[in-house]
């Protein structure tokens, strides 16, 4: 199956009716793993990012059920973009790439853990990561551990 090289588009935007625990867009996602998911009001599941050679977290992002399809059987990660709504395949249009090597559900459904191959920076901004920014923590108790 081909990979688009660019955002895809043509798709239904308009999220603003009733919410139902079903994908809000079109989806040839397996209904087994359709059924496990437990998606926002929007349809959407977040996506955390993280280097498969280091485990570094790179980025958060979030997924439809669609976009999840296409990132499993394409090896190209896939997300739905809030603010443009539509579907954007990483490294499309940056040249920054996201090999997927394995992704993985969590305990309530409610987030996907991505493992990729990183090509280039992850964050728009051109860093490495998204997390970049450290902020002070000032509180030093600690709980006793047995």
């Amino acid at each position: 199956m081909p990979v688009p090289d660019a955002p895809v588009t043509g798709v239904p935007s308009d999220l603003t009716g009733p919410t139902a625990p079903v994908p809000a867009r079109p989806s040839r996602l397996d209904p087994a793993i359709a059924a496990r998911l437990r998606r926002t009001a929007d349809g959407l599941v977040a996506a955390v990012v993280r280097a498969h050679d280091s485990g570094e977290v790179l980025m958060v992002a979030w997924m439809d059920d669609e976009a999840l399809h296409r990132t499993l059987t394409t090896g190209r990660a896939t997300y739905w973009s809030r603010s443009r709504r539509e579907y954007w395949v990483k490294g499309a249009t940056s040249g920054h790439h996201q090999y997927v090597r394995s992704v993985a559900l969590d305990c309530d459904g409610d987030a996907l853990l991505v493992s990729v191959e990183q090509v280039g920076a992850a964050c728009h901004t051109g860093h490495r990561t998204c997390f970049f920014t450290e902020l002070p923590v000032t509180g030093t108790e600690r709980e006793a551990r047995p």
